[in-house]
């Protein structure tokens, strides 16, 4: 293996990680609209989160603030005890104005403050600024060597109310040039002979951050291990009640396949030991009536059958004589012969019925075959328009074929199809109303169809959702002119499923009606829409005028009553 094979190979597991990852999204998406236990975990650790993170937060400030609170406390009671202590020591104290007395009792003072307090960091500045000989020289130590550190609004309060101390947050510098939070205290000092001085502690605050930082660090460890404890006690509750829920489910969704055997398990004698028992009841029931059903609508379809099979004998008999009698009806008079005639046609009439009835029995009894063959469908078409020239010149029907496509044979049962085709024609022929009916064949890649359009009156929306029905007449008191049974669009629409193909109709009221036939071309299914859609659309307009179509198709105001009168 090259360089380059290698480098190719290398990159292929890394481009099926980038892949993946891009798909995280729609597949959490999907497993969000999926799964009731993701989504309820979900939710459980989102609001379990969102409230311990408030909570770690609230906890968080409020220690800070109570850190901050009783440090500033601590530091303001260690500076007025020192500031105390220092004090009483000066008070006690009897330099009578002697220099140097004083200068050695104010560094007694010095010592004093840095013993009683728990700072090396304070300054003391006397107020009176007029020369004295004996006032001690003010001082500074730690920090408070820098002045600066001293804001001059806290100096001017301290100054002005010697009850009080007084204090203010700073940023202490370290050694190594940073800083840290701090605090510095202020008030009054009274040096006997000499007056009052400003004294100052600093005091720093580091420990406090540190302080805070661990408890910080310890509540969100806490937090976390929360979520995660909350998350495996919600996981595991969340288990228990949706596997049941999940096994009832797949058990309807089993019995709703037709799977009517299929029962919940039933554990215990809670709620759902409950919806088991009911659910299973009800299995019982609809397995119970579901097998009445289907043994009686197993012996209506062998009546039907053995009836139809029974009158096969007779029926050709009666054929015989009727067919003989209707060649002699010149012979007789002429009432008679009308009535030879009639019954010639009756008995062709029940014939036909009877070999529809036949082959819906065989529908219902998952008997049919398919006998497949390559046929061109636009063949097939030209064929059918040429066998059925002489029903459309008697309704004075001009029928045309226009065929873009449809010439590749495709795999099909030419028969059935023929038979199909044969319908949908004589149907348009007899309601086109004597307009042009229009033969369409168009295919794709995926699929051959056919469409037949005539121009009559058209059909309301209830009609066009039972046309299909057996036996079913919009109009049953109008007149049938070619001798239909009623069945022959279920079987149509039965032959096109056989095909896995699917048989559309689309009408209006005053515009006509369009059924299309669409046959897969392989895999026994169609994908995609049709080459040739059901609904015509804008597209109508044109072929109307092309077919000089100018005069619309007046709707009867009794329509609701009267449309298409029984397609067959």
């Amino acid at each position: 293996m090259g360089p380059a094979t290698a480098a190719v190979a290398a990159s292929r597991p890394k481009m099926a990680v980038w892949r993946d990852w891009r798909s995280w999204p729609e597949n959490l998406a999907s497993l969000w609209r999926r799964s009731l236990r993701f989504r309820t975990i979900l939710i459980t650790l989102a609001l379990t989160a969102l409230a311990i993170l408030v909570a770690c937060i609230w906890m968080a400030v409020t220690i800070q603030n109570d850190l901050f609170t009783s440090r500033r406390d601590q530091v303001l009671d260690d500076s007025q005890r020192a500031t105390q202590a220092a004090q009483l020591q000066l008070d006690n104290a009897a330099v009578q104005g002697d220099a140097a007395q004083t200068q050695l009792l104010w560094s007694s003072v010095q010592r004093t403050l840095g013993e009683r307090s728990s700072t090396n960091s304070i300054a003391a500045f006397r107020i009176d600024q007029t020369p004295s000989a004996i006032a001690p020289q003010n001082f500074t130590s730690g920090a408070l060597e820098s002045v600066d550190l001293i804001s001059e609004s806290l100096r001017s309060a301290v100054r002005d109310d010697a009850s009080k101390q007084w204090w203010q947050s700073v940023a202490l510098p370290l050694s190594d040039g940073g800083v840290e939070p701090g605090i510095v205290v202020g008030q009054q000092l009274q040096l006997p002979s000499v007056g009052p001085y400003e004294l100052y502690f600093a005091y720093d605050l580091g420990s406090a951050p540190q302080t805070l930082g661990f408890i910080q660090g310890t509540l969100w460890v806490v937090g976390i291990g929360l979520i995660l404890l909350i998350g495996a006690i919600a996981w595991f509750v969340l288990r228990s009640v949706t596997t049941p829920i999940g096994e009832a489910a797949e058990t309807s969704a089993r019995l709703a396949a037709g799977d009517l055997g299929v029962r919940l398990p039933v554990r215990g004698e809670d709620e759902f030991a409950t919806l088991g028992r009911s659910f299973n009841a009800m299995a019982d029931s609809l397995e119970s009536q579901i097998k009445e059903l289907a043994d009686l609508s197993l012996v209506q379809q062998r009546f039907v059958s053995d009836v139809s099979h029974e009158l096969r004998t007779p029926l050709t008999t009666i054929r015989l004589a009727a067919d003989m009698i209707n060649d002699h009806r010149d012979d007789f008079e002429p009432g008679t012969a009308r009535a030879a005639e009639l019954l010639n046609a009756q008995v062709q009439r029940f014939e036909t019925l009877l070999t529809d009835l036949l082959e819906i029995s065989r529908y219902d009894a998952g008997s049919v075959q398919l006998e497949l063959e390559p046929t061109s469908l636009a063949h097939l078409a030209e064929d059918v328009i040429g066998s059925m020239q002489q029903l459309a010149d008697q309704h004075h029907t001009d029928v045309r074929l226009v065929a873009p496509g449809g010439y590749s044979p495709v795999e099909m049962d030419p028969r059935r199809v023929r038979r199909v085709v044969r319908n949908l024609l004589g149907n348009a022929i007899e309601h086109g109303e004597g307009r042009p009916i229009v033969v369409t064949v168009d295919s794709d890649q995926q699929s051959v169809a056919i469409g037949v359009r005539d121009y009559g009156l058209g059909m309301k929306p209830d009609d066009v959702d039972r046309v299909f029905d057996r036996f079913w007449r919009a109009d049953p008191s109008r007149k049938r002119t070619i001798g239909g049974t009623g069945l022959g669009l279920s079987i149509s629409l039965g032959d096109a499923r056989l095909h896995g193909g699917e048989l559309a109709v689309w009408s209006e009221l005053g515009r006509g009606t369009h059924f299309v036939l669409t046959l897969p071309r392989q895999n026994g299914r169609i994908e995609g829409a049709s080459p040739i859609p059901a609904d015509p659309g804008e597209d109508d307009i044109s072929a109307v005028d092309a077919l000089g179509l100018t005069q619309p198709i007046i709707v009867p105001k009794d329509a609701s009553s009267t449309s298409k009168g029984g397609r067959t």
